[in-house]
């Protein structure tokens, strides 16, 4: 019915029309009530059914203009009929229908307008005793029209308000999760920062005089190095019990292993070539500058290793993938190229658009180095990762 308003209203409006005729057949003043074949209407009354049961089509589109119509038909069947015909059953429906698309006020000032118009002429004007129970009656059911109408629009608009308020509230309550993490993420930084920073000041002053006093005056700097261990144990201990507040009481207990790096990345590779991806490696590092930090080695494996595991999950078949990580001057540049594979009719591959995830997260990585890490397709099929950091 909502997705073809048009068709629902014709029904309703041939529904309407012989409803009126089959009416206009009966007699309501009949010894036991009601009866039928007694009288028939005449051809303009016919007419005039016909017209408002046309109208009553347009009553979503037009509705104000529609209850006019009828209005009028109404009018000059109540005035002329003899026997009076019940089209006002045209007008009772396109007033139900303004009463369900406007506001209450407007509601009740159309509403008393055709319920006092129309009562009045057929009181005044037609051609039974004003206070004939078929005049009441159009008063009475042009006045359950409206009520009905107006019932219906509080109705819709109180189930609306409530699924507005439940979408807001959804919306809502993401944004506040959001927000919580986000507050929580800043806090858990500022309590880290406020650890590290003072400990390891601390800890940096006090090895300087440690290494300043050492051959002169080595009492000092023995005292000084229990400043350093005492410092560095309150740090650790601050550490421990801030990063146990992450942790939830289902969580498994923390590898012991140390964390991967560049070191095991033929390791790495060789996982991906036993599951069908082959991979080319190439590594230049060095420089006589030592290893590198931690904190890069690491970055530069995850952001190898969420890079190659998109390509096992999203290229095509027969995909392989180029794998570079290069020292230049004082960062390190970590490139992962694939050719996207073959479809099955042999053309390329298209590259997916969008990311999860893990792209996100290599981001992440990059950028808490002070790096940067950029992810696309390649011209001619294929995606490129490349990353950016800082020594």
């Amino acid at each position: 019915m909502r997705a073809h308003p048009l068709a629902t209203d014709a029904v309703l409006a041939a529904g309407a029309f012989v409803s009126m005729v089959v009416g206009s057949f009966a007699d309501p003043h009949g010894p036991h009530g009601p009866t039928f074949g007694t009288r028939n209407p005449d051809p303009l009354s016919l007419l005039l059914m016909l017209l408002g049961a046309a109208a009553l089509v347009f009553r979503r589109r037009r509705p104000r203009t529609v209850l006019a119509v009828t209005c009028g038909l109404s009018l000059l069947e109540l005035t002329t009929g003899e026997p009076r015909a019940p089209v006002a059953m045209c007008t009772v429906i396109a007033l139900y229908t303004v009463a369900a698309r406007t506001d209450r006020p407007t509601t009740w000032r159309i509403g008393l307008l055709t319920m006092a118009g129309l009562t009045g002429v057929a009181m005044l004007a037609g051609p039974l005793p004003w206070y004939a129970q078929e005049n009441i009656g159009i008063f009475a059911w042009t006045g359950m029209a409206a009520a009905a109408g107006d019932a219906v629009r509080s109705r819709r608009a109180f189930v609306d308000a409530i699924r507005e308020r439940a979408e807001r509230a959804e919306r809502t309550r993401e944004e506040e999760a959001r927000r919580r993490v986000a507050e929580e993420r800043l806090r858990i930084a500022r309590d880290l920062h406020d650890v590290v920073a003072h400990h390891i000041a601390l800890v940096n002053v006090q090895a300087g005089v440690a290494a300043h006093v050492m051959d002169k005056r080595p009492d000092q700097a023995k005292e000084a190095l229990a400043h350093v261990r005492d410092a560095s144990r309150s740090a650790l201990n601050e550490l421990r019990a801030t990063v146990g507040l992450l942790r939830q009481s289902g969580d498994p207990e923390a590898p012991t292993e140390p964390a991967p790096g560049l070191a095991v990345l033929d390791e790495l590779v060789d996982t991906f070539l036993h599951a069908g991806l082959p991979v080319r490696v190439m590594v230049q590092l060095g420089g006589g500058k030592g290893p590198l930090p931690a904190a890069v080695d690491l970055a530069a494996y995850r952001v190898i290793q969420e890079a190659l595991t998109n390509v096992r999950k999203h290229a095509g078949p027969g995909a392989s993938a180029e794998v570079s990580v290069v020292q230049v001057g004082s960062s390190v540049e970590v490139t992962v190229l694939d050719d996207g594979g073959s479809s099955a009719d042999g053309s390329p591959e298209p590259a997916e658009s969008g990311g999860g995830h893990g792209l996100l997260g290599m981001r992440e990585r990059a950028t808490a180095l002070g790096g940067s890490c950029f992810a696309g397709p390649r011209y001619g099929g294929g995606y490129r990762v490349h990353a950016i950091l800082p020594l």
